[in-house]
Formats: C-alpha cells, sequence, structure tokens
C-alpha cells in the first residue's frame, strides 16, 4: 500500500530528462586560468615613495606652478578650458556677461561704505544721523536691485537654456556686488553690451 510504484521514474531519471545534452550546453567561463594572488599581488605593487623624492617634490612644485599660471591667465582672458570649476560653462559665461553689461548699484557699496565710514568721524548729530540713514537707503537699494537681477538672470536663463542652473543666479547676485575692476574672470564686455 505505502511500497515505491514500479513504473514511476527515479529522481536521476527526472534529472537527466530535464538537463540538455552536451551538444546544446554553451561552453562557460572566461577561456583563461585564474592568475596566482601572488602574480596579481606582485602586479599592483607600486612604490610609496618615488626613488628621488627631492626631484619628485620639485616636478610636483613646477606642475602646480604651472596650472596656477594657466588659471590666472583664463580669468584674465576668459579660457574656458583653464577656469576654475565654478566658472565654467555656457550659463555661467552668459550671467557673467549679462553682469558685466548692467550697472549694478551693488557694485558701489563698499566705497559708499568707506565714504560712510569717513562721514561718520564728523561729531555732528545731524551729519551722523544723515550718513546712517543714507546708509540704510543704500543697503535697501541694493538687495531691491539684486532682486530684480535675480528675475532678470532667471527670465533670460530660462529662455537661453531652459532653465538656470543650480548656483547660476547667486553666482550672478555675488558678481554683481563686486567692483568692476575687482571681477574675476575680467569683464569681456562693455557696459550696456548685453549677450544675445
Amino acid at each position: 500500500m505505502f511500497g515505491r510504484n514500479k513504473e514511476a521514474p527515479t529522481a536521476q531519471e527526472v534529472v537527466d530528462s530535464a538537463s540538455p545534452t552536451h551538444e546544446t550546453q554553451r561552453v562557460q567561463g572566461k577561456g583563461a586560468p585564474t592568475p596566482k594572488r601572488s602574480v596579481q599581488q606582485a602586479a599592483r605593487k607600486r612604490p610609496l615613495v618615488p626613488a628621488d623624492r627631492k626631484a619628485a617634490k620639485d616636478k610636483n612644485r613646477s606642475a602646480v606652478r604651472d596650472d596656477r599660471a594657466r588659471m590666472r591667465q583664463a580669468l584674465d582672458t576668459d579660457d574656458e578650458r583653464y577656469l576654475p570649476l565654478r566658472d565654467k560653462g555656457p550659463n555661467r559665461r552668459f550671467v557673467r556677461q549679462f553682469v558685466d553689461a548692467r550697472i549694478n548699484i551693488g557694485e558701489f557699496l563698499m566705497v559708499a561704505a568707506l565714504v560712510f565710514v569717513v562721514l561718520s568721524f564728523f561729531q555732528s548729530l545731524a551729519v551722523q544721523s544723515a550718513v546712517l540713514l543714507a546708509f540704510w537707503v543704500l543697503i535697501v537699494a541694493v538687495i531691491v536691485d539684486c532682486l530684480l537681477l535675480r528675475r532678470k538672470l532667471k527670465k533670460k536663463l530660462t529662455e537661453k537654456f531652459g532653465g538656470p542652473n543650480q548656483g547660476d543666479l547667486w553666482y550672478g547676485v555675488t558678481r554683481a556686488l563686486q567692483l568692476r575692476r575687482l571681477r574675476l574672470p575680467k569683464p569681456q564686455v562693455k557696459r550696456g553690451q548685453y549677450p544675445s
């Protein structure tokens, strides 16, 4: 009653019938033996310290000096290849040209602050209060100008590139707050010469 059925196939017969024959099987593998561990380790070995440390140090210094000189030249000529990473790209170039083409109130903030500091040394209360009021008016004007610049830049970048990249608007605002002569990369357009 609970015995084996003599006609039922055995487990080995089921496995043999399910597996394909040798002719239909594909050969798998990488086609080369695995190299020994000692061979792999020997291939990876490199000296941690060069044989001539002084020559390597001098070579490294000259390479760093050349890179700095190229970057400095690129900041003067606006050469895209050697610019720092924060200044690279067509969006950033457009932002620089747009900001350099307009007159920004923020670029006069430092000069005005110096004038206000000198004027605040007067003992007259009327002069000091006028200087303080003028300084606060200038700060509010700079904030409004930066907000307008941000809005215009966003509109122009959306028209030209489909939208600003991350940091493009802040890049334009911070550039607008710098004196024109001290901006890096140097301005490549004249005032009123807006990019197309």
